[in-house]
C-alpha cells in the first residue's frame, strides 16, 4: 500500500473563522474524493505556536506547511506591484472588488506573485473593506487622525495613505498590534470589523469608523513543490475546492461583519459612519497618492483596478 500524500493546512485565527471553514471545506471535498490516498492535516491558529502571522508566508513556501493564505499586503516588499490593491478607495463595492480579483486583476496578480515566490496561487479569500478603531476619540473626518499611533499591515502603501490622513503609521505584524493594544501603547488599528473582534480589539477600542479605505484580498497558495509533484487529478480536485471554498468564505464575510457590529454594539463601543462630506476628506487627502500610483505601478495594473 502507497504512503498517503499529506496536504498541511494552515491559518492564523481560530477555527471558527470563516477562513477556516474554508480552509475545511477545501479538505473536505479533498478527503472525499480520494479517501485513504491522502492525509489532511490543519494547524488552525499558527500563532498559537508562538509564530508570527506572517511566518505563514515562508511556512509554506519552505513545505512545512502545504497551503496557506495571507493578507497580500505581507508580499508587496517581494512582489511591489501588489501595492496596486492597497492604493485607498480603489473599489466602491464588494461586487467590484470580487469580480476584479476573480477575472484579470486576480489573474495578473497572481503570476506576478509566482514569478517571485514559490508559490501556486489557486485564489483568492475576502478578507474585505477596512476600518478604523481607536481609544482616544471619535473620528469622522481626516483631521481626527491627527497624531495617533496606528498599525498598517506591513505595505509602504498603506503606511503611506495614514501618514496622508495625519496619522503615526506603524508597520507591525499582527502579534505585536495586539500585545501593544493591550497595553494601551498603540492608539489605533485598522481592519475589517470582523477581525477586530476575532482580536478582542473592541475590549480596548471604544471607538470605531467605517471609512472602507482599503479592500484586501488573501492569496490563497501553496507550496510549488508540493503542488506540483501531486497527480494531475488531485491537482485539479484541489483547484475546484478551492474555487468553492472562496465562494462560501466569501458569504460568510457577511455573516460575520453583521455579527461583528453587534458585538462592537454589545460592548458598549461607538460605530460610526462617516456622513458623505465627512467622507471626502479622507478621499481628498490620500488623492497624491493615487497621482502618483501610474509611474509606481505601471499603466497595466493601473488598468486592470479602472484607473
Amino acid at each position: 500500500m502507497s504512503k498517503p500524500i499529506e496536504i498541511r493546512m494552515g491559518g492564523y485565527g481560530p477555527s471558527t473563522t470563516c477562513f477556516s471553514k474554508a480552509l475545511k471545506l477545501v479538505g473536505d471535498r479533498v478527503e472525499a474524493r480520494f479517501g485513504d490516498a491522502v492525509r489532511v492535516r490543519y494547524v488552525w491558529n499558527i500563532m498559537d505556536l508562538g509564530y508570527r502571522a506572517e511566518d505563514i508566508l515562508w511556512l509554506v513556501e519552505s513545505g512545512v506547511l502545504s497551503v496557506g493564505y495571507q493578507s497580500s499586503s505581507y508580499l508587496t516588499d517581494r512582489v511591489p506591484v501588489l501595492g496596486v490593491v492597497d492604493l485607498p478607495f480603489v473599489f466602491a463595492s464588494n461586487a467590484q472588488a470580487r469580480g476584479a480579483m476573480d477575472g484579470a486583476l486576480g489573474a495578473f496578480l497572481a503570476g506576478k506573485i509566482e514569478e517571485t515566490v514559490d508559490y501556486r496561487i489557486l485564489g483568492w479569500f475576502e478578507n474585505g473593506f477596512r476600518q478604523i478603531s481607536n481609544r482616544l476619540r471619535p473620528v469622522r473626518t481626516a483631521a481626527d487622525l491627527a497624531g495617533m499611533s496606528i498599525r498598517v499591515l506591513p505595505s509602504e502603501v498603506q503606511a503611506k495613505t495614514f501618514a496622508l490622513l495625519g496619522a503615526t503609521p506603524l508597520r507591525l505584524d499582527l502579534t505585536e498590534a495586539i500585545t501593544r493594544i493591550k497595553a494601551g501603547t498603540l492608539d489605533a488599528q485598522e481592519n475589517p470589523l470582523a477581525n477586530t473582534v476575532t482580536y478582542h480589539v473592541h475590549d480596548f477600542h471604544r471607538f470605531h469608523t467605517v471609512t472602507n479605505h482599503f479592500y484586501v484580498s488573501r492569496p490563497v497558495f501553496f507550496c510549488r513543490a508540493q503542488f506540483d509533484a501531486w497527480p494531475r487529478e488531485l491537482q485539479e480536485t484541489m483547484r475546484e475546492a478551492v474555487a468553492e471554498a472562496v465562494a462560501a468564505q466569501r458569504v460568510a464575510t457577511g455573516e460575520e461583519d453583521d455579527d461583528a457590529r453587534e458585538a462592537i454594539a454589545a460592548a458598549g463601543c461607538e460605530l460610526i459612519t462617516p456622513t458623505e462630506a465627512e467622507h471626502a476628506t479622507f478621499v481628498d487627502a490620500v488623492a497624491p497618492l493615487l497621482a502618483e500610483a501610474r509611474e509606481r505601478y505601471g499603466t497595466e495594473a493601473m488598468r486592470l483596478i479602472g484607473r
